[in-house]
C-alpha cells in the first residue's frame, strides 16, 4: 500500500516536473511598446506577437511566402485578391476567425487613428465578403508588394468582440487567433503568455507558458541563459559569440537579417526640425562624411555586421549593388561645413535606445564626427519612450533599427515616402514618391531594382534624408534542451515545432 502511495506520489512529481520542463523563459534586449498589431512597430513587439496573433501568411527559412490563417489565395486579376480562409480556427475568446472578422481587421488596419499598418496596405480599395471561409481585396492598382505585406502585423488577425469591447486600449490585452493567449504584462519587465488549447494547429505546439524576460544588456541576458535563469535568448552582441562556442550546454544560430541600422534627421516634424542640420543637406552630407562605417563595425561589432548605405541588405534581390558606402572623407565634410558658414563646433544631439552596444556605437561616431566640427550630444533613452519621442518630431537625429522585410517596400515606403506613417522626420521629395510608387507597381523585378536605385541616389546623396550604417546578424542562442527550433531571416522566434528536453 505505502509503496503504491510513493508510486503514484512520484508519478505526479514526475508529470508535475514535465509541465514546468515546457515553460520557455525568453530573453529580449528591448521592452515592446504597445500589444496591438495595428499600432505596433517594434521588432521586439514582433517576437512576442508571433506567439499570440496568427497572421494570414507567413516566411519560412527560404523566405517563401506561406499559408496561416489562410489556405491558399488567387489572383482573380492584377488588382484583384481571393484568399481561402481555414476552417474552425477560433480566437482567444472562442469567437470564430471568419471572412467577417478578416475584413474588421484589414479595415482596422487602414482606418484607425494613428495605425502604422496604414501605409503597407493603402492600395486596399475595397473588401469584400464572399462567405464565411472566403474573402475578395479588391487595390486600387496592382502591387507587387501586397501579399508580402500580409505575413506581418498588417496581416494579422484580431478578434472584432475583444477590439470593440476594448477599444484603444486593445493593447493591453490582445486577443487574435495564435498559438498562445495573453496572461500578463509587467513593464520593463515581463510579458507572459499561455497554451491557447483550441489552436488550429495544436499539435505542433509542446509549450504550456512562454515568458518574455526584457533584459537590454547582451552580457547579462547571456549571464542569465549560462546561469539556467532563461531557456532562449533573442540576440547577442558579437562579442559574445566566442563564449557562447565554448559552451557545449549553449546552441548558437546565425543568420543575415532583413533590416538596417540609420540614423534619421528631423527635416520637418516640428519645432526640433529647425536647426541648421535639418535644413542644410550640406551639413547631413558632412556628418555622413564624417563616419567611418568598417571602423564603427570593428570597434563595436567585432566586424561582423555588414557597412549599409541603403535599407536593403545585399542578399536580397533588389539590393542595388552600385550604391556603395562613401568612404570617410574629413577634409570634405570639413568644407562643406565652411560652405554651409556655420561656426564650428556645430553643435548637434542624436538620439539613441539604451542598449549597451548602441551607446557605444553612438560614443564612437561622436568621437570621429568631432574630428570635422561636430559637438554630437548623446540623448539615451529607453526603447518605447524614444519611439514616442521620434513620432512626435523630439529630437534631431535618432539612431535606430528596422527588423527588415523580405520585399523591399517593407523598408522604404513607410519610412521614406512623403506619407510613410513611419517617416519620423517628414522628409518630403514629390519624384521619391512618384519612384515609390511605381516600384509598387512594377512587375518586373529588374525594373524595380531600377526605381529603387533612382530613389537611393535622390534620398540618399542629394537630400541625405538618413544615413544608413549596417545591416546586424541574427544571432539567437539558447539552451541545449531545447529543440525544433528554425531560425528565419526576419529574426522572429517562432515556437511551432519548439520543445524542451
Amino acid at each position: 500500500m505505502i509503496r503504491r502511495m510513493l508510486l503514484a506520489a512520484c508519478a505526479t512529481l514526475g508529470i508535475a516536473a514535465a509541465a514546468q520542463a515546457q515553460n520557455l523563459r525568453i530573453g529580449l534586449r528591448e521592452d515592446p511598446d504597445i500589444m496591438d498589431p495595428t499600432m505596433a512597430r517594434t521588432f521586439v513587439g514582433r517576437i512576442v506577437f508571433a506567439s499570440l496573433c496568427d497572421k494570414l501568411f507567413d516566411i519560412n527559412e527560404r523566405l517563401e511566402i506561406v499559408p496561416q490563417l489562410a489556405t491558399g489565395y488567387s489572383w482573380e486579376d492584377p488588382r484583384t485578391l481571393l484568399i481561402t480562409l481555414r476552417p474552425g480556427v477560433k480566437f482567444h475568446d472562442g469567437e470564430p476567425m471568419d471572412a467577417e472578422a478578416v475584413r474588421y481587421s484589414l479595415d482596422r488596419h487602414l482606418n484607425m487613428q494613428g495605425s502604422f499598418r496604414r501605409g503597407e496596405i493603402n492600395t486596399i480599395e475595397a473588401i469584400e465578403v464572399v462567405d464565411p471561409l472566403k474573402i475578395r481585396i479588391r487595390l486600387r492598382a496592382p502591387s507587387a508588394p501586397f501579399l508580402s505585406q500580409l505575413t506581418d502585423r498588417a496581416g494579422m488577425i484580431v478578434s472584432p468582440k475583444a477590439a470593440e469591447a476594448a477599444g484603444r486600449n486593445f493593447g493591453t490585452r490582445p486577443v487574435c487567433a495564435g498559438p498562445f493567449r495573453f496572461v500578463e504584462r509587467v513593464a520593463q519587465d515581463r510579458i507572459v503568455v499561455e497554451r491557447f488549447p483550441e489552436y488550429w494547429n495544436a499539435s505542433a505546439i509542446h509549450l504550456n507558458r512562454v515568458t518574455y524576460q526584457i533584459i537590454t544588456d547582451s552580457t547579462v541576458r547571456l549571464a542569465n541563459l549560462q546561469s539556467g535563469a532563461l531557456e532562449m535568448v533573442q540576440s547577442i552582441d558579437p562579442d559574445d559569440v566566442p563564449a557562447v562556442r565554448r559552451n557545449n550546454r549553449l546552441r548558437i544560430s546565425i543568420s543575415d537579417e532583413l533590416g538596417y541600422q540609420s540614423i534619421s534627421f528631423n527635416l520637418g516634424n516640428g519645432a526640433r526640425a529647425q536647426t541648421p542640420l535639418g535644413q542644410n543637406a550640406r551639413i547631413r552630407e558632412a556628418f555622413e562624411l564624417s563616419i567611418d562605417r568598417a571602423a564603427l563595425n570593428q570597434v563595436v561589432y567585432e566586424g561582423m555586421y555588414t557597412p549599409a548605405s541603403q535599407p536593403v541588405p545585399p542578399a536580397n534581390p533588389f539590393h542595388v549593388a552600385s550604391f556603395q558606402p562613401e568612404p570617410r572623407n574629413v577634409e570634405r565634410a570639413r568644407a562643406l561645413l565652411r560652405e554651409a558658414g556655420v561656426t564650428t563646433p556645430l553643435r548637434v544631439e542624436l538620439t539613441v535606445t539604451n542598449s549597451p552596444d548602441i551607446r557605444q556605437a553612438a560614443e564612437v561616431i561622436q568621437a570621429m564626427v568631432r574630428e570635422t566640427g561636430f559637438d554630437l550630444r548623446i540623448n539615451t533613452m529607453e526603447f518605447a519612450s524614444s519611439l514616442q519621442a521620434a513620432q512626435r518630431g523630439d529630437f534631431e537625429m535618432y539612431l535606430l533599427g528596422w527588423s527588415g522585410r523580405a520585399d523591399p517596400d517593407g523598408n522604404s515606403w513607410s519610412f521614406i515616402h512623403s506619407r510613410g506613417p513611419q517617416n519620423d522626420g517628414r522628409y518630403s521629395n514629390p519624384e521619391v514618391d512618384r519612384l515609390l510608387d511605381a516600384a509598387r507597381l512594377e512587375q518586373d523585378p529588374a525594373q524595380r531594382r531600377e526605381l529603387y536605385a533612382q530613389t537611393w541616389q535622390i534620398a540618399m546623396r542629394q537630400d541625405r534624408h538618413r544615413i544608413y550604417l549596417w545591416h546586424r546578424k541574427n544571432i539567437v542562442v539558447h539552451t541545449a534542451r531545447l529543440q525544433g527550433y528554425v531560425n528565419v531571416p526576419d529574426g522572429i522566434l517562432r515556437l511551432q515545432g519548439v520543445r524542451l528536453q
